[in-house]
């Protein structure tokens, strides 16, 4: 089972990171149609408009929470990051 510590480190994490990647969404369609998007290949994203907003907020959300996981790690002292015990 997980420590309440990590519980509300992962928290501190993730609950941020959902906000932000909802205004990133937000920001990238105002300038972006997603029928418009198209593959590396030249091919148009036949997906419908519901699924490349949910694709985008994933990995928005995803991409938030590796940076905010990151930071959180960079800011522990050497000798917490390096026992053995990590829960």
């Amino acid at each position: 089972m997980l420590s309440p510590a990590f519980r509300q480190r992962a928290l501190q994490i993730l609950w941020p990171s959902f906000l932000m990647a909802g205004v990133l969404e937000m920001l990238l369609f105002a300038v972006i149609d997603p029928s418009d998007l198209r593959w590396f290949g030249g091919e148009v994203v036949g997906w419908p408009r519901q699924a490349v907003y949910t694709a985008t907020f994933f990995i928005c959300w995803g991409v938030m929470a590796v940076s905010g996981a990151v930071t959180v790690l960079l800011m522990k002292a050497d000798s917490e990051v390096n026992r053995q015990d990590p829960f």
